[in-house]
Formats: structure tokens, sequence, C-alpha cells
């Protein structure tokens, strides 16, 4: 008589209330996640794409339709779709632009090899179709970018006004192109165009006005007039302290009070006095400047002004030269900066202190000014995203077409080189070319256009070798030469891209299993913790 088998025991690995879901069904479902996302982005695509309203916990609305804005503040918690919202912010950092094209690419490469999938073809091939076809593309850019002289001044600053205008013309500020291209262009060239530091331009928002009203100012800009004064920035308090407030002093008689408060109005006094001995006009200081100090220095025509922001005061000193002093002594005149003209003007309801023709000017300061606080929020956006592909063509001076043209071109070489190829790789290397076709066709979806129509005379146009052919929103024919009609772009932002999108499709078909610990519940952790080390309590 054959034994039966001993009962396995239970082994119980995770915590009771763990979710844990494996297999196709949990890639699929990772899938549908990242494509929804996709599907509340696409909209705001191109220069007739739609903005979004988005009111966070508090009731604070913002208005936008920059992709990495939306997916920080729509707070995703589907932990596979947070991957596009990290390499959204990635693009937003890298390079400024094309937030919304890295999530839209990143999710149509999921959609195409979706049936694959389904079928029951393994995540590797895939990952190695895509790979392969990802240095593809990034080969094929290299090989149609246009490379811009730098040695002739005017034909490089028409090259970065074009690349910051095509930036803008998916924005709220596309009516206004030109006088913005314009101001970031000449912002972007203030700086050291070594260090190229963009936290170097300053923005200030001014509620009021209209959007004509904003100002470039080539210098600092904080809230008189001075003609070739001596700044001096320092990192002290001009301030008379409450006795009581800060020590304890025990006196016997009224003058060796006396004697206390004189002393320190004294070294409050020696501080003013060595300040004045400097010859500086404008004093700025991190601390508090206190009523006493402010008198003292209006008495003598000396402008100041206290608790001056670090990042202000930083530029400040980039525009002016000097140094910032953490003491009154001993100040040399090489410690001082100077400018041309130094003065305070009102604007909109606050004053500001405007530093202008500076001799290490790698500073400036944008104004804002608009009508809703959403929309200089917008237009700040908006700037930031233009201020860094005029950056990356500063630093790069390659350009390719704009409005899905390099997109079309790479799509139809990729597509072409997958014919050469046998086997599973075929399939995969042409659905990566299929879905590059995303651009074009949103672009064309957004403005109202036919992209079934428009996306055949592309295909025809590239076919043909006429590689810079693009979707043209405005134009009966809908398709134009877009290097022609000077619709730019870096290079850099199509490279970064298409290397971030199919990292992170990779990514997401390369995870198998999902498991989610259980939410601890509130209060739990202080119960577990209650008694401990107590001992017990005595009846």
């Amino acid at each position: 008589m054959q034994r039966g088998l001993p009962m396995q025991p239970t082994v119980v690995l995770l915590k009771e209330g763990t979710d844990s879901s494996q297999g196709r069904g949990q890639l699929l479902s990772n899938i549908s996640a990242c494509l929804a996302i996709s599907e509340t982005l696409s909209s705001t695509l191109g220069p007739r794409g739609m903005d979004k309203l988005i009111v966070n916990d508090r009731g604070e609305a913002q208005i936008t339709n920059d992709g990495a804005t939306i997916l920080k503040l729509l707070d995703i918690v589907h932990p596979a779709a947070r991957t596009l919202v990290d390499i959204a912010r990635a693009q937003d950092a890298e390079v400024g632009d094309g937030t919304t094209s890295v999530v839209l690419l990143a999710a149509q490469l999921l959609k195409e090899v979706r049936p694959l999938i389904e079928e029951g073809v393994s995540p590797h091939i895939i990952l190695k179709g895509f790979r392969t076809a990802s240095q593809l593309a990034l080969e094929r850019i290299k090989q149609i970018q246009v490379t811009i002289d730098k040695s002739d001044s005017e034909q490089f600053r028409s090259l970065l006004l074009k690349c910051a205008s095509t930036s803008m013309s998916s924005k709220l500020i596309h009516s206004e192109k030109p006088f913005f291209s314009k101001m970031v262009v000449d912002a972007v060239l203030c700086l050291d165009q070594d260090d190229l530091d963009e936290s170097l331009i300053g923005v200030k928002k001014i509620a009021g006005g209209g959007t004509q009203d904003t100002q470039l100012i080539r210098g600092n800009n904080n809230p008189k007039s001075f003609k070739n004064p001596l700044i001096l920035c320092l990192n002290v308090e001009l301030e008379l302290k409450a006795e009581k407030d800060n020590a304890e002093v025990r006196v016997e008689q009224v003058a060796d009070y006396q004697a206390i408060v004189d002393a320190e109005w004294q070294i409050i006094y020696r501080k003013l006095e060595a300040i004045e001995k400097t010859g500086s006009k404008v004093v700025l200081s991190k601390l508090p400047i206190g009523d006493l100090a402010t008198q003292w220095f209006a008495d003598r025509d000396i402008f100041c002004a206290g608790r001056v922001a670090a990042g202000d005061l930083r530029r400040v000193v980039q525009a002016v030269g000097g140094s910032v002093q953490s003491t009154c002594s001993d100040i040399q005149r090489e410690h001082l900066g100077t400018c041309g003209t130094f003065e305070e003007r009102q604007i909109g309801g606050d004053r500001y202190n405007v530093f202008e023709e500076c001799p290490k000017a790698k500073t400036c300061t944008l104004l804002l000014r608009g009508g809703a606080e959403q929309f200089i929020d917008e237009v700040d956006r908006s700037l930031h995203d233009a201020i860094m592909v005029v950056k990356r063509a500063v630093r790069n001076g390659e350009v390719v077409a704009g409005g899905g043209a390099a997109e079309m071109d790479i799509s139809s070489h990729i597509r072409k080189h997958s014919l050469s190829i046998a086997g599973k790789q075929q399939l995969i290397i042409s659905a990566f070319a299929k879905a590059l076709e995303i651009i074009p066709r949103q672009i064309c979806d957004n403005a109202g256009l036919d992209s079934t129509d428009i996306l055949n005379k592309l295909r025809m146009k590239h076919a043909s070798g006429e590689k810079w052919f693009g979707v043209d929103v405005d134009g009966a024919t809908g398709v134009r030469d877009n290097m022609e009609a000077f619709v730019w772009e870096p290079s850099l932002v199509k490279v970064n891209a298409i290397s971030s999108a199919t990292e992170a499709a990779c990514l997401i078909l390369s995870v198998d299993e999902t498991v989610r610990n259980p939410q601890t519940p509130p209060g739990a952790a202080q119960r577990a913790l209650r008694g401990r080390g107590r001992g017990m309590a005595r009846r």
C-alpha cells in the first residue's frame, strides 16, 4: 500500500492584506495606466493644444499646458504610471521643452507592442528591438541635424529667436511670440556664455498691466537715483536689540544701566560710521536694517535695503562686482561694487531698485506683468521652457525642424531599415517607427485637421526625400517644409525625448509583478510603541 505524501506546510512570506499581481495581466494593466496618462496630456500638444485647469486640495487653481507641471499637480498614485512622471521631470530639468512629447511617445511605444504581449511574445525580445530602434533613431538625428555657425553673430541670434519662438508656439503667450522671443534671447545672452546658469535670470511677478508691459532689466532689480554709485553688500544686522529679549544684566546703579545702553548705541554707530567711510551710496543687507540705521543713512543721502533675498543679493554681486561682507570693519575698495545708474522705480503696487549699466553684468531680471495671477504663473513657466531651449541651442548649435518633421523622417528611416531584418525584430522595430508618428498625428488632431490624410501626405514627401516636411496647422494643404518656415528646435530636445521614452517603455515592459504592501492604519505606530520600557502596571 502506497504511503501518502506528507502535507506541505503553508509558507507565509508577505504580510496579511498585501496585494500581489503578476504575469501578463499585470503587464497589460501597467500599459493601460500609462495610456490613461497620455490621453490626459495628449490634447495639450502642439500650437493648437488646449490648457488644463487643475485645482489642488487647498482650492488653488492653476492653468497650464506644460506636461511636467500637469503631471506634478495630478498627484498620480499608480506605481508604473509614476515612471512617466519621472521622465517628464527629467526632460524638463535637462532640456526644458518636449515634456508632453516624451510622455506621449513612451505611452505610444507601449500601445504598439500591446498586441504582441497579448499573443505571448517575450518582453525581452521587445526590449532588444526597442533598444536597436532607439539607436537607429539617435544616429539618424546626428545625420540630419543642421549646425549653425556661431561665428556669425547675426545668424546665430536669428537661430536662437526661431528656437524660442517654436518653444512658445504651444503656450498661452503664443500670440506675443516676437515680443517674448526677443526678451528670452536677450536674457540668455546676458549670462556668462561659458557657465549659462539660468538661475541668474531673476523673475519678478507683478500683477496688473498688460503682457506688453513686461520688461527685461539688464542687471538686477530690487524695492532715489544715483549715477555711478559704490554698492556695499552685507550679511550684517544693523538694528538695536531689546536687552530684555537678548541678555540678563544685573546692575546696582542707574548709571551702570545707562553705560550698557550707551555702549550698544556706540557699537551700532561705529558700524554705521565705518560703512559711511567706505564711500558707499547703496547699502544692501541679507539681515534686517532697523529704523535708526535707515534714518542715519537717509540723513547722509545713502540708500539702504534690509532683508534682501539671498538669490537677489547673489545676482547683485554677479552684476556689480565686489563681495558680500560679514563685518563692517576693514572694508576696502575692491570689496565694493558699482553700476552706471541706480534708481528706485514704482512698478505696479511695489517699489523696485533697478541697477543698470553694470560693468560685470552676467545677470538680468524679467519683470512679468499681466492680469490674473494664474496667467502670470503660466507666462513664467512658458518663459522658463523657452530660456532652457535657447540655453541648449547656445551650448550645442544643432537644430532640426519641428512640427513633427524630425519624427516623420526618423520613422521613415527606421521603417526602411526594418525590412532588412528577419524574424520578430522586424515587427518590433516597425512598431517603434509607427509609434513616432504619434507626434504629428496628435498635432493634427488638436488643430482639428484630418490626421490620416496629412500623415499620408507626409509619408509620401519623406519617401521622396523631402526630409523637413512637417505639419502646418495654418496652411490649406496641412503640410510644409518646416525648416524653410523657421519652425526649429534644438536636436537635443529630440535626442533626450527618444532616449527617455525608450528607457521608460523598457522599464515598464520589464516589470512582471507588483507587490503592494498594506497601508498602516493611522495611529497604529503609536499604539505599537505604547507601554514599551515602562514595566508592568501595578494592581
